[in-house]
């Protein structure tokens, strides 16, 4: 361990610099003005790869944006880990709630401010550094594979036709990946369930075109306005999602499993305050920990229509928009949800407007078990790094592709992320603690020791 945080310490300020040449790239992946950003970063990432030591390194194209692999067999006997991570990045909008510009990285109170600084490009990049230094001190202890992909941010729709492709280069006894967060810098945790996720486009028509709201209002019905309603009908007076069938497959936990989630250590005041809200709301029966992991939500994302330029226009808009996402618990299945969903919003529509249900993408809930090699393995690690045994924690967020690497190449995931809850990914200004990404590559290496130790016994 002292070999490690010697190595680290020698070497902070090389690993955030290396870091901020990566976060300066805006490899947005939902705007195509962005896709040769997206080729530079790959670039980068391969570079950075080969020079920490990785062999067959290569830049691979799917049907969308490349993914990196590369790899270092040290002895075919040994188990091999495949490290997944991405490093393409969410848009920064809206830009000017930002503190500092959203692709040049600064370091403000101990935090990296930047688009990327935690998800994933700093937790990604972890990896690498923790890969440079097990070749730096000799310590590799096991074979590793790294799968870097370009696309996560927009639903991974490529991934899955390339790792059936690739099955056999991709073989692994576990998959590794940093896109998680801890509860706290001194309560370790690892991820061990993660919400599935349903994401829909809706539109709604009324006129043919947009109207004179003096000479047509009160008369034909508003796209907006209809919208609206509609939305608000998605929920009862009890926060509950009323599409018919939508809890027919939750699997509801049980006493005994809620009082231990209770355990991990939660301020609601905290919580508020750190929000800036008066107060919380959600499924009513579950506290806030439970709402945001252990129940599915709907949530609008966005929602447009009309006119919304400087001044007043006094319309009546032909069409309203919205953008709709469903985070699934286990047993809930994505695209059976795509379906509830679609029926039901087109048959609580109105004769005077016309819908339309566009699918986006989705993914499938994950429970991680606790009763791994692997599993032990990350335990042992991060609390010989940390001083404390992880808890084992349930997040509210998505990751599909978890579901599919068990689907295609039969492999578990671990998910030993480094992030904070309150690190403002998907928001403007996104920060990483410094603390927090030197952490992670001092953990990584144990990890390797741990897992090749226990895969001996």
């Amino acid at each position: 361990m002292e070999e490690i945080k010697s190595y680290v310490a020698k070497n902070q300020q090389r690993f955030l610099d290396e870091l901020f040449v990566l976060l300066r790239i805006p490899s947005v992946s939902a705007d195509p003005k962005h896709a040769p950003d997206i080729l530079k970063t790959a670039d980068a990432v391969k570079e950075k790869l080969i020079a920490a030591g990785a062999e067959k390194v290569e830049i691979m194209s799917t049907g969308g944006n490349p993914i990196v692999y590369g790899e270092k067999i040290v002895d075919p006997k040994l188990p091999t880990i495949l490290v997944y991570g991405h490093y393409d990045v969410q848009p920064a909008d809206p830009i000017e709630l930002w503190t500092s510009p959203p692709f040049e990285p600064v370091i403000k109170d101990g935090k990296i401010y930047a688009r990327g600084a935690c998800d994933d490009k700093g937790q990604m990049f972890m990896h690498v550094k923790a890969f440079e230094l097990m070749m730096k001190t000799g310590t590799l202890a096991c074979n590793i594979k790294f799968m870097i992909e370009g696309e996560e941010e927009v639903g991974s729709s490529n991934l899955g036709p390339f790792i059936r492709k690739h099955k056999d280069k991709l073989k692994a006894d576990v998959i590794l990946i940093s896109d998680t967060s801890i509860i706290a810098n001194d309560v370790p945790s690892i991820t061990v369930g993660l919400r599935g996720l349903t994401y829909v486009e809706v539109e709604v028509t009324g006129p043919n075109i947009d109207l004179h709201s003096g000479v047509y209002g009160g008369a034909v019905a508003n796209p907006i306005n209809v919208l609206c309603k509609m939305i608000a009908s998605m929920h009862d007076e009890n926060n509950h999602i009323t599409i018919p069938g939508f809890y027919d497959k939750v699997v509801e936990l049980s006493k005994e499993e809620r009082t231990e989630m209770d355990k991990a250590p939660f301020d609601l005041n905290t919580y508020k305050k750190n929000l800036e809200i008066g107060d919380v709301r959600g499924e009513k029966g579950y506290n806030t920990r439970e709402r945001t992991s252990i129940r599915p939500t709907l949530d609008v994302n966005g929602i447009w229509g009309g006119y919304t330029g400087e001044g007043a226009k006094t319309v009546l808009p032909s069409k309203a928009f919205a953008k709709i996402s469903m985070r699934l618990v286990p047993n809930q299945v994505s695209e059976e949800i795509t379906v509830m969903f679609q029926k039901y919003f087109e048959s609580i529509a109105p004769a005077s407007v016309k819908v339309v249900v566009r699918p986006h993408h989705g993914g499938s809930p994950v429970v991680v078990p606790t009763d791994t090699i692997s599993y032990k393995a990350a335990s042992k690690a991060m609390e010989q790094s940390f001083g404390k045994k992880p808890i084992p924690a349930r997040e509210g967020g998505s990751i599909p592709i978890v579901a599919l690497f068990e689907e295609v190449l039969g492999l578990k995931s671990i998910l030993m992320g480094f992030g904070l809850d309150s690190d403002a990914i998907h928001s403007p200004n996104e920060h990483y603690g410094v603390f927090n990404y030197l952490k992670g590559i001092e953990t990584i290496p144990l990890f390797y020791k741990y897992f090749a130790e226990y895969s001996k016994k």
